[in-house]
C-alpha cells in the first residue's frame, strides 16, 4: 500500500482510474506499470477473509450388543449413558491477509470438561509465511495438525469412517501440537492438493510433498513437560496412472514424552521411576482415491508408554498398527454415495491416556455416506468390534460387540 504520508491528487488519480477500464476493461487489473502494492488497495485485509464451518451430531446405541464397548479416543458417547451426541461444532475463520500470509483460526465448541459438554476450545490457530510469490516454501507457526498419516490429517468433515484408526491416531491426540513446521510442494501440486478435497476425492489437504518440523510433543492444548521438542517428518506425492490419482507416502517422528500427574493413578508404578519415555514412530501410507473406486492403506511401527497389567507398571514397549479402507465414489444426478468398508488393527499403548492405556484392537467397519446436497451429509456404519483397553484401575478388560453409528453433518 502507498504510505501514509504520500497520496496521488483526486484528479489525477481519477484520470489514471479512467484511463485504465478504457484500455484494458472493468474487469482487468490495472496495467502492470501500477506498484504491486497499488493492487492490493481495493480489498483491506479484513475485506479478505473468511469463514466456514461444519457441525456433527451422532447417535450410537442402535443395535448395541455391549454396552461396557468404548473407545475413549473416538467418540466418548459409545456405551452406558451415551445419547445423542454433538460430536463436532466448529467454526473456522481463514485468510490471505497478504500475498505471502494466510491464517488459519478454528475453536471447536464440542469439547468436554469434566462431566460438562460443549465447551469452546482451540484447535487449530496458525498462520503460514511464504517465501516465494507462489507460497511453494513456507513456514507454518502455531497450533496445527502435524504431519504424520493421511487420516491423521483429513478433516473429520471430509473422512468417510467416523473416527480415525486406533494405530495411526494414538500417537497424537486431535492430531495437532504447538510447534513449527515447514512445507514445499510445487504449484501445480498444490492445486491437485486442492482439488482432491474440493471435488469430494476425500483428499487429506494440502500438507506440502515435503513437511518438517518441531513441536512440543505433549498434544494439543497442553503445556509442555520437559525441554525436549519432537521431530517430524514426511514425504508424499501425488501422481496420475490413467484415470486415478495415487498418493504414495513415508513419514516419522521423534521425541520425548512426559507423563503428566492427572494421567497417573494412585499406585501405578513407573519404569526406572521416569515419567518421561522415548516416543518414536514411522509410518508409510499409500492412497489411490475413489475415482470412482478408491483404496487406502497406513501403518505404523514405533516405541512409546504402556501399562504392562501383569506388573502395574507403565514401561517402554513397541507397538505397531494400521488400516485397510476400500471406498467407492458414485455419483447420482446432484448427489454422491460413498460405500467403504475399513478394517483396522492396533497393539500398543495410548500414552495421552491414563496410565498410557494398554490397548489390543480389531475392527471392521462397513459403512455409506450419502450426500443428497453440498451442505448435508448422512452416514450409517456398522461397527464389529473386539477391544482390549487396560490401565491400573481396569488391569483385565476387554470386550467385543457390534453396534449401528448414524451421523448427520452441516457444512457451511
Amino acid at each position: 500500500m502507498l504510505h501514509s504520508n504520500f497520496a496521488l491528487p483526486p484528479c489525477i488519480l481519477a484520470a489514471f482510474l479512467l484511463f485504465s477500464i478504457a484500455v484494458n476493461g472493468q474487469n482487468q487489473a490495472p496495467t502492470a506499470a501500477v506498484p504491486d502494492d497499488t493492487l492490493h488497495k481495493a480489498k483491506e485485509w479484513y475485506q479478505r477473509f473468511g469463514i466456514r464451518g461444519y457441525g456433527q451430531v451422532r447417535y450410537n446405541r442402535l443395535l448395541e450388543t455391549n454396552s461396557q464397548l468404548r473407545c475413549e479416543q473416538c467418540d466418548k458417547s459409545w456405551g452406558d449413558d451415551g445419547g445423542i451426541f454433538l460430536r463436532r461444532a466448529r467454526v473456522v475463520f481463514f485468510g490471505q491477509v497478504h500475498k505471502q500470509l494466510y491464517f488459519y483460526i478454528q475453536p471447536d465448541f464440542a469439547n468436554a470438561a469434566g462431566d460438562k459438554r460443549n465447551y469452546g476450545q482451540i484447535r487449530d490457530f496458525y498462520f503460514d509465511l511464504g517465501l516465494d510469490s507462489n507460497n511453494e516454501f513456507r513456514f507454518r507457526f502455531g497450533q496445527s495438525k502435524i504431519p504424520f498419516g493421511f487420516e491423521n490429517m483429513q478433516s473429520s468433515s471430509n473422512r468417510l469412517p467416523l473416527d480415525r484408526n486406533d494405530g495411526i491416531n494414538s500417537g497424537l491426540a486431535n492430531e495437532r501440537d504447538l510447534g513449527v513446521m515447514f512445507y514445499w510442494a510445487p504449484k501445480r501440486i498444490r492445486k491437485i492438493f486442492s482439488m482432491l478435497t474440493r471435488e469430494g476425492y476425500k483428499g487429506s489437504g494440502d500438507y506440502g510433498v515435503l513437511g518438517l518440523g518441531v513441536f512440543n510433543g505433549e498434544t494439543a492444548n497442553q503445556p509442555n513437560n520437559n525441554d525436549e521438542l519432537h521431530y517430524v517428518a514426511r514425504l508424499t506425492y501425488p501422481f496420475e496412472v490413467g484415470s486415478q490419482i495415487i498418493e504414495p507416502s513415508i513419514q516419522a517422528y521423534r521425541g520425548q514424552y512426559t507423563m503428566r500427574n492427572n494421567q497417573l493413578s494412585e499406585g501405578v508404578m513407573l519404569e526406572n521411576n521416569s515419567k518421561t519415555f522415548t516416543d518414536e514412530r514411522v509410518a508409510a501410507t499409500f492412497v489411490m482415491y475413489p475415482r470412482p473406486f478408491g483404496f487406502q492403506v497406513e501403518y505404523n511401527w514405533g516405541n512409546g508408554p504402556e501399562f504392562n497389567p501383569e506388573t502395574g507398571t507403565i514401561e517402554s514397549q513397541p507397538l505397531e498398527g494400521g488400516y485397510v479402507l476400500l471406498n467407492y465414489r458414485l455419483p447420482l444426478n446432484d448427489q454422491f454415495l460413498y460405500p467403504f468398508a475399513r478394517y483396522h488393527y492396533y497393539e500398543g499403548g495410548k500414552k495421552h491416556e491414563l496410565d498410557a492405556r494398554s490397548y489390543k484392537v480389531n475392527e471392521l467397519e462397513i459403512g455409506l455416506e450419502w450426500l443428497p446436497i453440498p451442505n448435508f451429509e448422512l452416514v450409517a456404519m456398522y461397527t464389529i468390534s473386539d477391544r482390549r483397553f487396560e490401565d491400573f484401575q481396569l488391569p483385565s478388560n476387554r470386550q467385543s460387540g457390534n453396534l449401528l453409528r448414524l451421523q448427520a453433518q452441516l457444512n457451511f
